[in-house]
Formats: C-alpha cells, sequence, structure tokens
C-alpha cells in the first residue's frame, strides 16, 4: 500500500527542524519513504490524501496516562485529598476488567482525535488496555500498577508484580504495544518491592516507570525516614538509570535534576494535572538546560480531565514563562518538539518515530487550517501551540494506517465505543 499526502507544510522535527511549505510525503505500508517536494512520480500510487494547506507534523506522544479513569472524569474535581479519599476507594469498589477495556477504547478515540499517536498508560488490568491498544491500531505503553493495598485486579498487596510475570512476556514481541513495570509510586511501594518491580524491568529491559516527587506527604515521608529526596532515594538503591520514566517531578531541585542527566533517566512533565491538583509546576526549564529527556503526559482522564496536548503545550508556554519572568523562553517549536521529537526521545522510541523522515515508521497529524481559530497563519509552531485545538485535527495515521480523516475515526465510530 503506498499512499500520497499532498499540498501540506510539513514540520519535520528532525535535526535541522527543517520546514517543507507544500510538500508531499509518501508512505509505503508502515514506513516514510518520501518527503519533500513532487517526490512521488517515482511510485505507483494506491491512495492519495490532499492535506489542503494543513500543517503535517508528527503524531504526538502522550508520555502518562491512566486510561481506565475515563468513568471518573469530572466526578470530584475540588475535592481535597482527592486521590486517598476518592480515587482509591472508588477504583477498588467499581473498576474490573470489562470496565478497563471499553474505557481504555474510548480513550484512545479521544486521543487519536487530538492528534495523539502514541500513549504510556499506568493502570490496572492492563492486559485489557493492550488487548484495546491492539484492537485499535494504536502505538503504546502498557504498565501494570502495583501498590501497597489490595487493588481492584489484586486481592493481595504488590500483585501487580506477579501480574507483570505473566503479562511483560505475552506482549513483549507486539509491533505497536511495549509492555512495562509501574510501581504507583515511591511512597505507596516498600523499598523491597520497588527493588523486585526495578529488576524485573532491567530483565526484560522494558520501562521502569512511576509517580515521583509529585506529593508534599511523600516529601516529608522521605526527609524524615531517609533524609533525602525520592529521587535521591531511588538513586541511592540503584533504580535510576535509562529505564526510569519518572511522572510528574513536580518537587525537585538541581541535585535531583544532575541525578537524572547523570542516570539517563527520563521525566514526564504534567502540567495541567498539576496545577489543577494544586500542586505547583516542575522546574521545566532548569530540567532542560541539563539535557534530560522530557515528555509531555496528560496524567489521568480524571486528573487533567482531556487526553489532548493542545492545552498542555499552551499553558507550558504560559506558565514557565512566567515563572521566569521571560516571555523569550519556550519558544513554540520547542514545546512542539516535546511533544514529539524530545518525546519519542524519553521513551528511547526516537528511532522509530517522533519526526517526518525517510525510514520512520509512518505516525503522523495534519492540522486543518481552514478554521476560523488557524487564520491568519504566520507561524506554523506558533499556531500549535497558541492557536489549535483538538478539534483542528483532521487526519491521524499510526504506522502507516489512516485511523482518522476529516475529523472521524477510520476504523470504529466513537459512539458505539
Amino acid at each position: 500500500m503506498i499512499t500520497l499526502i499532498k499540498n501540506v507544510n510539513i514540520l519535520t522535527m528532525n535535526q535541522n527542524f527543517d520546514v517543507i511549505e507544500n510538500g508531499e510525503v509518501v508512505i509505503e505500508d508502515d514506513t516514510i519513504v518520501a518527503v519533500g517536494h513532487h517526490c512521488s512520480h517515482n511510485y505507483q500510487l494506491d491512495q492519495v490524501i490532499d492535506g489542503n494547506n494543513g500543517i503535517l507534523m508528527p503524531g504526538m506522544i502522550n508520555g502518562h496516562s491512566h486510561l481506565g479513569m475515563i468513568p471518573f472524569r469530572g466526578l470530584g474535581d475540588d475535592c481535597v485529598d482527592r486521590l486517598r479519599r476518592f480515587l482509591f476507594p472508588l477504583e477498588i469498589e467499581c473498576m474490573d476488567k470489562e470496565l478497563v477495556y471499553h474505557s481504555s477504547r474510548y480513550a484512545m478515540a479521544e486521543m487519536l482525535l487530538a492528534g495523539i499517536t502514541t500513549f504510556v498508560d499506568m493502570y490496572y488490568f492492563e492486559d485489557e488496555v493492550a488487548r484495546a491498544g491492539d484492537e485499535m491500531n494504536m502505538r503504546g505503553f502498557v504498565g501494570e500498577t502495583i501498590v501497597n493495598f489490595p487493588s481492584c485486579d489484586s486481592p493481595s498487596e504488590y500483585g501487580g508484580l506477579d501480574y507483570c510475570r505473566w503479562f511483560i512476556p505475552k506482549w513483549k514481541n507486539h509491533p505497536l504495544l511495549v509492555p512495562f513495570v509501574a510501581p504507583h509510586a515511591t511512597n505507596t511501594n516498600d523499598l523491597e518491592h520497588l527493588k523486585q518491580a526495578h529488576q524485573l524491568a532491567v530483565e526484560y529491559d522494558v520501562p521502569f516507570s512511576l509517580h515521583v516527587s509529585e506529593m508534599d506527604y511523600e516529601m516529608d515521608y522521605f526527609k524524615k525516614e531517609y533524609q533525602m529526596t525520592p529521587v535521591e532515594f531511588l538513586n541511592h538503591y540503584q533504580m535510576m538509570d535509562e529505564h526510569l520514566l519518572a511522572a510528574h517531578c513536580i518537587n525537585l531541585n538541581q541535585h535531583d535534576i544532575q541525578l537524572f542527566k547523570q542516570n539517563n533517566s527520563a521525566i514526564v512533565h504534567c502540567l495541567v494535572a498539576n496545577l489543577k491538583a494544586a500542586k505547583g509546576a516542575m522546574p521545566l526549564k532548569e530540567v532542560l538546560e541539563q539535557d534530560v529527556p522530557v515528555a509531555l503526559g496528560t496524567d489521568g482522564p480524571s486528573s487533567g480531565n482531556t487526553l489532548e496536548l493542545f492545552t498542555l503545550m499552551k499553558m507550558i508556554a504560559c506558565v514557565h514563562k512566567t515563572k521566569n519572568h521571560d516571555r523569550s523562553l519556550f519558544p513554540a517549536r520547542d514545546i512542539v518538539a516535546l511533544a514529539t521529537i524530545k518525546g519519542a526521545k524519553a521513551l528511547r522510541i526516537d528511532h522509530l518515530v517522533g519526526s517526518i523522515e525517510v525510514g520512520k515508521k509512518a505516525d503522523i497529524t495534519i492540522l486543518e487550517t481552514q478554521s476560523a481559530n488557524m487564520y491568519p497563519l504566520h507561524d506554523f509552531y506558533s499556531a500549535i501551540v497558541y492557536s489549535a485545538n483538538a478539534s483542528n485535527v483532521d487526519t491521524v495515521f499510526v504506522n502507516g494506517k489512516c485511523l482518522g480523516l476529516n475529523k472521524q475515526l477510520q476504523q470504529v465510530s466513537l459512539s458505539t465505543l
């Protein structure tokens, strides 16, 4: 199957950040085989898509989510200590594998319609999330939660570890899905089980992802019990390496940031969910100055409420410019990079996706530029960060398959999910 996408303004997000106006992209099966001008004449085309002067960019990457939480969206949004008083009890009482499966399919549809082609999910019954991802043909990382109390999918503490031991081998060689180990947080796992979880990630060479330096009571606990920060604790017990994908990281000091750099560990910035919870903002400027890999994450739909990155990208610009009292910081191009190629680097998949280059997998998003909010179009990056929203996403490809066209899902109907 050979597809030509023409009449598009291509943000390659390659090393030189090349922009190709009125360009073309040729896809053969799952791979990009040509990018530029008039590059389709050597191919016998099976499909032609007219981008209608839209913006073609790499598919966006959601680096941290809890997709099964869809049923809880909008519940208790203003509740104090919502996680422990509200969400944990709801999950134990209401969540089962069928609800996780259907919720995840719906969440994936929402992400596709918002131009997201890769997700990272940490939740329960993660085998059902993987099944949903396989059916929806999305690229994803699927991690079973490990926690120090009985959960909705385990009658015993730390049952997620046993779950991982059969779940990871089952999905390890899937072409689009990567299973991983997901202890809930530094303060909801004891040292012994955190070590076991990390060893499992190393054994299978998969990510080791958890919430880190997010909660005030988490910071207080590690200061009192270990005289360390949570990051220093992970480093001290040799759980910081290239497998670590740490979510949130709101309360980082300079030494923490240096440890991320030294250990080649990555961070997921979930700004919207963190601000909504009144927890604060990660020191993104200082993190990026140390060249620590950073992806963007929505968090769960009951935390950030939406599963799209446009709101997050704009908030990153507004919050971090304000925090640093410098409107020249975080130019729009750099923020789009966090949602695409830098996110791919944080997940160690930049050899596959994250930029529009020959040889990479065809994970592509096209934004239409005909809507009122996209006019006039002076700067493509600024339009994405400051003007666009999910409703401007017109076309989405994952691994060469057209999953969204003309703002409609192609394989499923949203109304039947």
